[in-house]
């Protein structure tokens, strides 16, 4: 059974978050979680945040993403919200941009770093598509941590339910589970003297 699967909502907005306070009006489209094994004490976000920028995505997310770039280009659904004051940016407090160990604002490809905190982070991303914040959570267990990884989505116009419902077979077969893959391999690798194994990429 892989350690990583779409799940219910309940532990995640059980979690005492500064991102549920940010986002209070907008409920998580969908919520995955990923176990990580071991560790060590102390692990943070910028720990799991290292290990994804540490390599690329397998070959099949790298063509949908270069797919989705050259229908953004095609259609124009890339041009960002000139309307600065409807971004989640402009809800974050000042204590959330001084805590963050990422700059807010940082480029994170598509996406806009919001804050990256010790045990939780947020990015957005708003076009002509979606208005979307992606949250981490990183949960001590007794044998390692758990990853929640929130989704919320806001809708822009009516292409938003049409474009959610577009990729959901991607997002769900191919891009999470390629990405959770590529990052607990990388956790095991880097914190575990004995590689776990997940299923293929």
């Amino acid at each position: 059974m892989a350690p990583w699967a779409i799940t219910d909502q309940v532990e995640y907005l059980g979690q005492d978050l500064r991102a549920h306070l940010i986002l209070k009006d907008i409920r998580p489209f969908e919520v995955w979680r990923l176990d990580l094994p071991g560790g060590g004490e102390g692990r943070t976000v910028a720990d799991i945040r290292s290990l994804t920028l540490a390599s690329r995505p397998n070959r099949s997310v790298q063509f949908l993403f270069a797919v989705r770039r050259f229908l953004g280009r095609l259609f124009g659904w890339d041009k960002e919200s000139e309307d600065r004051a409807a971004l989640f940016q402009s809800r974050l407090a000042e204590a959330d941009r001084e805590l963050s160990t990422v700059a807010t604002g940082t480029k994170d490809g598509p996406f806009t770093v919001l804050y990256v905190h010790p045990t939780e982070a947020m990015s957005e991303i708003r076009n002509k598509t979606v208005h979307a914040a992606l949250v981490w959570a990183l949960l001590p267990k007794t044998d390692g941590y758990r990853l929640l990884w929130g989704i919320h989505v806001k809708p822009v116009g009516r292409l938003t339910a049409f474009y959610m419902a577009f990729i959901k077979p991607f997002r769900h077969w191919i891009v999470y589970p390629a990405l959770l893959s590529r990052l607990f391999n990388l956790w095991c690798s880097t914190y575990n003297s004995t590689r776990e194994e997940s299923a293929n990429e």
